[in-house]
């Protein structure tokens, strides 16, 4: 069934889009029904009825004033409704309690949502991530609109306030993927603007031609995606210029942002997340890293025996609280690695963001770290890469997007050696997460 010919019906029905007003429902016809308009896999919605939006209200302005005792609430919460924590020693401080992991989550994700939540109520959605342990993700409707205030904070930082924006598409989900759930809503926290998941794969369009027409007639305001994602928005013709472009999944590259940002003149935000925790730090142009974003979020940074490291020093992000009451998290260890600064004005921040999991290179006799590859790596215009140490000390470098191949092969002799084997390779196509940095070299996993 193509766009042109849908039925609005099934796109339109109340269950998924309570309370849906004419306005609203006008603007998801002309989307839907828009002859450049793509082939959708998927119907969504918001689920949120007008008690779920006077919360969204107050969980906003909760963002700015969170409570003082927030932590000992949630860690009270933890300990009487959690089946996972309810045997923990708590007579213990936070530091000493155990940690879990994603593992854990993947194994028994039942045993970490609350009792006093309604199973009526819930939604799962599934995340493969990069470590190997598939996840179903239990959630509210809520939770996903809480999304839009952690956006507007985001974006805030960077002088723009999405409210006052003018426009019918407020967000555009952008994927690039051979197969991709794809579906339209609409936002009633935000002027009753559309919300669309699109998947730029020419395959689900009229023609190649027609996602540059449909860009510029739906105009998103703020659109999202993996920098892999982001990059095909560059070989496609639309004159349309969104308020903001979020990067989330995968280290966004200095060299495709500055593309990004002179293509489309706009912020182009570095942006920290994960479907466990929502998300977690974003770029707020001071230059100082990604901000936290989550004022009821305790961030640590550990060892790997599970210690916090010294000040300054790089360690396993690991997060205590978070936005989703459906999965409370307790000294989650993340699996990715950074350093926390914290600013004169009080504001912390995550620096040397990279890698998952940490794993260092022998380079011309001396080892370097994930992140001195990524600075290495910084200026190329990649979308994605992704860096393998065989035991022999070759290379295998595996490229999504196009760059001056020779001048990077050059780069990497200069660091690695002028003798070192570098031998480039395209990406699998069902290799969407791929670990970026790998190695059989002897040692590599234990600095």
């Amino acid at each position: 069934m193509t766009s042109q010919t849908t039925d609005l019906a099934p796109w339109l029905d109340t269950r998924r889009l309570p309370n849906l007003s004419v306005r609203a429902a006008e603007r998801l016809q002309r989307c839907l029904q828009h002859p450049a308009a793509p082939s959708l896999s998927g119907r969504s919605g918001h689920h949120l009825d007008a008690v779920a939006l006077s919360q969204l209200a107050a969980d906003k302005r909760a963002l700015q004033h969170p409570e003082a005792n927030w932590l000992a609430a949630f860690l009270d919460r933890c300990r009487r409704q959690v089946p996972r924590y309810r045997d923990y020693p708590w007579h213990q401080p936070l530091e000493a309690l155990p940690c879990t992991s994603r593992q854990d989550l993947s194994c028994e994700i039942a045993t970490f949502v609350p009792d006093d939540i309604d199973p009526r109520q819930l939604i799962v959605f599934e995340t493969s991530g990069t470590t190997g342990h598939p996840l179903r993700v239990p959630s509210l409707p809520l939770v996903a609109a809480r999304y839009h205030c952690f956006h507007e904070r985001i974006v805030g930082w960077h002088g723009i306030d999405l409210q006052s924006l003018p426009g019918d598409t407020g967000v555009m989900l952008v994927g690039d993927q051979q197969r991709c759930f794809t579906y339209a809503s609409v936002l009633p926290y935000w002027d009753d603007k559309v919300l669309l998941k699109l998947n730029m794969n020419p395959a689900d369009w009229p023609s190649a031609e027609a996602r540059g027409r449909y860009l510029d007639q739906v105009k998103p305001l703020l659109m999202t995606g993996d920098p892999r994602s982001l990059s095909t928005l560059l070989n496609i013709e639309f004159a349309h210029r969104p308020a903001a472009i979020l990067s989330t999944s995968m280290t966004l590259l200095q060299g495709l942002k500055d593309r990004l940002t002179s293509r489309f003149e706009c912020p182009v935000i570095n942006l920290y997340s994960m479907n466990e925790a929502g998300p977690i730090a974003a770029d707020d142009g001071s230059g100082h890293g990604l901000r936290l974003i989550q004022n009821t979020l305790k961030v640590e940074l550990l060892n790997r025996q599970g210690r916090p490291v010294a000040a300054g020093e790089r360690g396993e992000i690991t997060l205590t609280g978070g936005f989703n009451p459906c999965l409370p998290l307790l000294r989650y260890r993340t699996g990715d690695y950074a350093c926390l600064y914290e600013s004169a004005e009080g504001h912390r921040y995550l620096q040397q963001l990279d890698g998952r999991p940490p794993v260092r290179f022998h380079a011309a006799g001396r080892w370097l770290n994930n992140v001195d590859i990524t600075h290495l790596m910084q200026p190329f215009e990649l979308a994605q890469y992704q860096l393998h140490q065989q035991a022999d000390g070759s290379l295998i470098v595996r490229l999504r997007g196009h760059t001056d191949e020779p001048a990077l092969r050059q780069a990497l002799l200069d660091t690695f050696g002028i003798d070192c084997d570098i031998r480039f390779a395209p990406f699998p196509l069902d290799a969407d997460k791929l670990i970026q940095y790998t190695s059989d070299y002897p040692g590599a996993h234990d600095g």
